[in-house]
Parts: structure tokens; sequence; C-alpha cells
């Protein structure tokens, strides 16, 4: 399993060091050839105005978002959520487009604001997740086809829809390896992977 962590901006190495410690794996992505072969792909926290723009000037984001098309999972992360998403209320950066949800950036504040909560997050089991948030957004809509994995104070902090997840949150700056296990057994599961590996093993 190979997995890409998207390295122009933010939180990249902290995803890179969880991976590599669950035996995965893990690339740092910054230009379109560097995304050939991957099983996987994490969008990391950051500052979302300049990843956007990097991935514009280093023409990834359609290659992004032509691997979203063909079933490749991705997880964004806090900016990685807001550039997945098809609309942001507060803010003139084009996303993606890749999952059917509406954000808001900085829903919780700004740096100062930051803060760590104990969160329940069915997925992962019954115990609860520490989630740390930073300059977090929320998801203000989702339609039918996305799942919602967690709420916090009735506000959605993270979805799925397929093969696709999005988080406010940030569990790379956390010991709990948990939803990164989780992310993996999505990849694992994926029609993608499973081709893939079928292919691999035909070669051989």
């Amino acid at each position: 399993m190979k997995i890409g962590v998207l390295a122009v901006q933010g939180a990249f190495a902290e995803h890179i060091a969880i991976l590599n410690k669950l035996g995965v794996a893990a690339l740092p992505i910054r230009l379109p050839p560097e995304v050939v072969g991957l099983d996987g792909l994490i969008i990391p926290g950051g500052e979302s105005t300049s990843i956007s723009k990097l991935i514009r000037d280093y023409h990834l984001s359609d290659e992004i978002t032509s691997l979203a098309g063909n079933g490749l999972p991705i997880l964004g992360i806090c900016a990685g959520m807001i550039l997945m998403s098809r609309r942001i209320t507060d803010s003139s950066i084009e996303p993606l487009g890749l999952m059917a949800i509406t954000v808001r950036r900085n829903a919780f504040g700004r740096q100062q604001e930051s803060f760590e909560t104990e969160l329940s997050l069915p997925v992962l089991g019954n115990q609860p997740f520490p989630g740390v948030f930073i300059r977090a957004p929320i998801i203000e809509q989702a339609e039918s086809t996305v799942d919602i994995l967690a709420r916090l104070n009735n506000t959605i902090i993270a979805a799925r829809q397929g093969n696709l997840v999005a988080l406010a949150f940030h569990p790379e700056l956390t010991n709990d390896l948990r939803f990164h296990q989780y992310f993996l057994s999505i990849v694992a599961e994926s029609d993608r992977f499973n081709l893939r590996g079928s292919a691999v093993a035909k070669g051989n």
C-alpha cells in the first residue's frame, strides 16, 4: 500500500510519520508525476488559501480531481476539508468540489481559540477520540449522499462520501492512530486498490 501526502504546505510531515509507524509507505506529493501508483491521498491541514494556490500553480488540482473521480480514497484534514468541499461560504477560494458539502472556515475562531476535546466517533469504537481543533472549519450543509461521522455542539466536524473523508480536527497531532487506521481500511477495501493488487499479482 502506498499513500501520498500532499506536501506543498502545512502539517504533512506528521501524517508521513504516523503512516510510517503503521508500516505503510508514505510519499510527499508536490508534483503531478508523483501521484502515479498511489492507493490513497491525504490533504493535510495548513493554510487553505496557500494550498489552493500552490496546487493550481503546480498543476495538481486537476490530477487530484481526476483521481477522486476514479475512486482514489482521499482524506482531507481541516484545510484539506475546505479544499475538498463543493462550496465555501466565507471565502473566494475555489474548492476542488470533491464532496457534496458546504463548509465555513475558522468556525470556532482564530488561532488563539484553538482547543482540544474528546469526540464521539462511532466508526472508531466506543472510546472517545482526542479532537485537536486549530482554526477549524465546520460543515454547514451536507447532501444525502454524505455520511456524518461526528458532530460537536450539533455542528458537523467529520463526514464521509464514498472513498472521501473530511475532518475539521487534526488526528496527526495526537498519539491515537485509530483514524489513520480507519482511512487505511477504506483504502484496503476500495475497488481501485484491489484491482491494482490483482493486476500486480497477474504480472507476477
